[in-house]
């Protein structure tokens, strides 16, 4: 079962109410929920009828419907578990929750949304268009997205879980390369001859010019970086050999 953790408590009431922070995050969450004798679901299920019989309809509700559907509740379940607490419950309170559950489980279910969607909303800058114009070098399918087209040419590239780019050159007779910025997901970056470096949010590669390479996503993530051009004089981007199966596939 994945371990609940949560940090509400000392996020918001740390400073003014530190031992009830504690309780909340430590003991409700930290052992109360992570007690494997009933499965998450099962005990989303009971607070959120246990709210609902108080009549507590406020952001807690919320947040529990919201928990209950992360863990597998699906909105005809949510609606055919409100519908049985209304006879116990009362009807006005069932209404009243029955409100907050269609902002929860609205027709735009996650169950629609795509993958790459999904991902999309993870990270701050557009995923963009299909990446066709260098589909020839790409093993999988990647985006890319202009940042900057002036001054310094930057774009943010994606590739989908797998995808990485053929083994390639930035040549340059002076100055050139590039630069990579990690923004979401986790991918790697390798030089001809070296280990694979892993790349998560934040990391940064310098790339020299003249030095062959090759980047893209890990076997089991998305991943984003903003691809940044270095001027240089004579410059040319030469593309290599795919990476091959064999190679990407001792990656973890």
């Amino acid at each position: 079962m994945e371990k609940i953790t949560q940090t509400a408590g000392r996020n918001q009431l740390g400073n003014f109410a530190p031992e009830f922070a504690h309780y909340n995050d430590d003991v409700l969450f930290g052992e109360n929920w992570n007690n494997p004798d009933i499965d998450t679901k099962t005990r989303s299920i009971i607070t959120f009828v246990s709210l609902i019989s108080q009549g507590i309809t406020d952001s807690s509700l919320k947040y529990h419907l919201q928990n209950a559907k992360n863990h597998g509740v699906t909105k005809e379940e949510a609606a055919a578990i409100i519908t049985n607490t209304a006879f116990y419950a009362g009807w006005p309170k069932a209404w009243a929750a029955f409100n907050i559950a269609k902002e929860v489980w609205t027709d735009n279910d996650e169950s629609k949304v795509s993958d790459k969607d999904k991902y999309a909303s993870t990270i701050m800058f557009p995923i963009g268009v299909s990446n066709d114009a260098y589909a020839n070098y790409f093993t999988g399918h990647s985006y890319i997205a202009p940042i900057s087209t002036s001054q310094v040419k930057m774009y943010n590239v994606t590739f989908e879980p797998k995808c990485r780019n053929n083994w390639h050159i930035h040549k340059a007779k002076e100055g050139g390369g590039q630069m990579l910025i990690a923004i979401g997901g986790r991918g790697y970056y390798q030089e001809w001859g070296k280990e694979p470096v892993e790349m998560k949010p934040g990391d940064v590669i310098n790339i020299p010019a003249n030095v062959k390479h090759w980047h893209g996503a890990a076997p089991d993530s998305w991943f984003s970086h903003i691809a940044v051009e270095i001027d240089g004089v004579e410059t040319e981007n030469v593309w290599l050999e795919p990476v091959t199966d064999e190679e990407y596939n001792k990656l973890k």
